[in-house]
């Protein structure tokens, strides 16, 4: 299938440009770099969702992407796979707060899937898709999943790290950079009480910090400086005021190996990812001085870093941070795509398909 244009039907829930503050849209810092590398590859992408840029950023980026609300002739349908979420995506069409990502991705699926047999690729991003569940057994369909340890039968693809950027990373100006803050949290409270517990929260009371995003159990932790979500053109400024953050993962991602896009925000802003060792392949995102065990370390780890900021040994440790993200870049992600395209493109031939 690779080697001459595939017309990609690209599903996801969310934004190509920096959207609106009250969204938990991850995707943002990843999702456009790896769209545009795919397209600069030949294929021509459409999306398949509502164009939230648009509807609800009043953003039409130009006019450089092509959205379709029918059911465009495809050579693949590629889904950022969305999740029954009751009382928002489950709800009748029309209702106050309903969203009709899960009710749009059921009709994809559907008729380019079951009814006409396009090949199709499931992006489990929030590791949401049971193990058991019928579609990892579908023909023609191939689950890619965000993980070093992914599930049987699935395919490694991380979220990709903008190349140009990490390229242009300079240690030694992100190390003079002032850093008032000793510690800072980038995110949504999303299934992450139990790392909170141990890394951040017992640190909070001795380390100038800032958490951003949304913490509907803030009360529990009033040693903690919440202050809600921020733009996502402010979320570079924040990492860069701040000496390390802690990569904070739901259990579900930390046994994996499933390490979000915050480890390349923060890193790239020269904001030093504390890691907790029990991340499955921590060795793999960070260097080994990095980890920590519980919320003492944490402590330790940031005052050892308030001691060295600026100097020669915090830009070693900015630069060797830089160099661990080379797992992510952009063209092993693009390369990893490809190569799922053309195994689907293999296997829909043999069958007899093929656009």
């Amino acid at each position: 299938m690779v080697g001459h244009e595939v017309i990609i039907g690209y599903s996801f829930w969310g934004f190509l440009g920096p959207g609106i503050t009250d969204t938990p849209d991850g995707g943002r810092s990843h999702r456009c770099p790896l769209v545009d590398a795919m397209a600069a590859r030949g294929h021509r992408l459409i999306f398949l969702q509502a164009d939230r840029d648009r509807l609800e950023a009043g953003d039409d980026l130009g006019d450089r992407y092509t959205f379709d609300a029918g059911l465009p002739e495809l050579d693949v349908l590629f889904l950022e796979w969305r999740w029954s979420i009751p009382g928002r995506n489950t709800t009748p069409c029309g209702m106050p707060g309903h969203t009709c990502d899960l009710h749009r991705q059921e009709e994809l699926l559907d008729q380019y899937t079951v009814k006409q047999g396009t090949p199709t690729i499931i992006w489990d991003k929030d590791r949401q898709l049971p193990v058991d569940d019928p579609w990892r057994r579908w023909p023609g369909v191939a689950v890619c999943e965000a993980a070093l340890a992914p599930t049987p039968g699935a395919t490694r693809l991380l979220f990709p790290v903008d190349e140009a950027l990490l390229d242009a990373a300079d240690p030694q100006g992100l190390a003079a950079h002032p850093r008032p803050l000793g510690l800072t949290y980038v995110g949504n409270q999303y299934d992450r009480d139990e790392a909170f517990e141990t890394y951040f929260a017992p640190a909070a009371p001795r380390v100038l910090h800032q958490v951003a995003g949304k913490w509907p159990g803030a009360r529990r932790w009033p040693d903690v400086c919440f202050g809600g979500r921020i733009p996502f053109t402010e979320v570079p400024a924040l990492y860069r005021s701040a000496l390390a953050t802690v990569l904070l993962l739901p259990r579900r991602y930390a046994v994996v190996g499933q390490m979000t896009q915050r480890i390349f925000e923060a890193a790239l802003a020269g904001c030093l990812p504390l890691t907790p060792a029990a991340i499955h392949a921590a060795h793999r995102f960070t260097p080994r001085c990095l980890h920590v065990r519980d919320g003492r370390d944490v402590v330790a780890l940031v005052g050892e870093l308030r001691r060295i900021a600026g100097g020669a040994a915090h830009t070693q440790l900015i630069s060797d941070c830089l160099r661990k993200l080379d797992l992510f870049r952009l063209s092993r992600q693009a390369d990893a795509l490809d190569a799922v395209l053309s195994r689907l493109g293999g296997a829909a031939h043999a069958a007899g398909g093929g656009h």
